[in-house]
């Protein structure tokens, strides 16, 4: 069987590389597509950069959207041309089910959509004009299946790879400690976002918020994970941090070499201030408490506003059901807000132990590996398994 798939940032290239996994240790398989490093690790060869459709913000994509829609009919040209059996298009709506129509409408190709679109929490329109060009979907979160099926899609709960993520051992972090120089100093998880629009922004802003927590814990070290094509903007924006943070770049690292060093990372984080993301549930895993904090432009966040339907946005609140885990977005993205909170967490790390744990027990910890669930509904859908 041979599939053309389609991600479009850090967070889809992972998904798409357990789906591969998943979908080589089932049947004879063969991919075509877009994909970052960990997807072409699975044998992807990709079209082109998959960071150049790494844009969030409804503004922020104005700057490249002629750019954004020659990639979205030459991808759609591509999966038409590629003789492949299914389209599978991981996240990033707004790319993907453009290409997905462009592809319907020239042929009954099967369809299928990794990530429900976040309809519970804004634009819940979305669903039914998705229903056009999506025949199935693979749901990373328990509550989202009612709402694809209401509007007249397959959709699978598959749980989310985070809970089949590798935590560091005891003996792995104590190594992580000495081959930075860590010691047992306290250290801060500091997760500005993976991509370059968002390190940008808020980058400087984070900066700010941490010199008055470091004034107060002078010892504390600063560890900063990122992404091969962020890192160089990102060496530029820790220059007028109140202190040298330790940046794990992945660039000349193997990737699995990377995943270890990252996850000694999050093991040996005492907590952490992070964008909003698929991020708060990687620190969830680790049992990592944290600060969320993200902001857009003005004008893109005055408009979703206006559309939202839910008062968090952290994945971890919203699976566990409780507001455990402070934020700080919008208005409230300001230096004097987050270091007040940050203070607050690190100071009370244990209030949010609970809700964390509660979170990865119903995304499927335990269970089936999600990349192996993903490729097992997949080949169901096409009547294969």
């Amino acid at each position: 069987m041979k599939f053309f798939i389609l991600a479009g940032e850090a967070s889809g290239d992972r998904l798409g590389a357990a789906l591969m996994a998943g979908l080589r240790q089932l049947a004879d398989v063969e991919f075509v597509g877009v994909g970052g490093p960990l997807m072409q690790a699975e044998g992807l060869e990709s079209l082109f950069p998959m960071d150049e459709l790494s844009v969030m913000g409804i503004v922020e994509v104005l700057p490249k959207y002629r750019h954004l829609k020659r990639r979205i009919r030459e991808t759609a040209e591509a999966a038409l041309a590629s003789g492949a059996d299914v389209l599978i298009t991981i996240d990033s709506p707004d790319f993907s089910l453009r290409v997905a129509g462009l592809v319907k409408a020239r042929k009954d190709m099967r369809t299928v959509h990794y990530v429900a679109p976040s309809v519970w929490a804004w634009r819940a329109g979305r669903a039914a004009k998705m229903s056009k060009v999506i025949d199935h979907v693979l749901a990373l979160l328990p509550f989202e299946p009612p709402y694809m099926e209401a509007a007249g899609m397959e959709c699978d709960f598959v749980g989310h790879p985070v809970v089949s993520e590798p935590r560091a051992s005891a003996e792995d972090v104590a190594a992580f400690r000495t081959r930075h120089g860590l010691g047992d100093a306290p250290a801060l998880l500091v997760l500005p976002g993976s991509r370059r629009g968002e390190v940008g922004r808020l980058g400087p802003i984070f900066g700010k918020a941490l010199a008055p927590v470091l004034a107060k814990r002078p010892e504390m070290r600063l560890i900063v994970p990122t992404t091969a094509h962020v890192a160089p903007l990102l060496r530029e924006v820790v220059k007028d941090w109140p202190a040298e943070p330790l940046i794990l770049d992945p660039a000349n690292m193997k990737s699995a070499d990377y995943k270890i060093e990252k996850a000694c990372a999050f093991g040996a984080a005492t907590g952490a201030l992070a964008a909003s993301g698929t991020v708060s549930l990687e620190l969830a895993a680790s049992a990592t408490p944290m600060v969320i904090a993200y902001d857009v432009s003005w004008i893109s966040r005055l408009i979703i506003a206006m559309m939202l339907r839910i008062d968090t946005l952290t994945l971890v609140n919203l699976v566990s059901e409780t507001r455990a885990i402070p934020e700080c977005n919008g208005k409230h993205c300001n230096p004097p807000e987050i270091a007040a909170a940050l203070e607050k967490m690190l100071t009370a790390p244990g209030a949010q132990l609970a809700a964390m744990d509660l979170t990865m027990e119903r995304l499927g910890r335990g269970g089936e590996a999600p990349g192996l669930r993903a490729a097992r509904a997949v080949l169901a859908g096409m009547g294969r398994q």
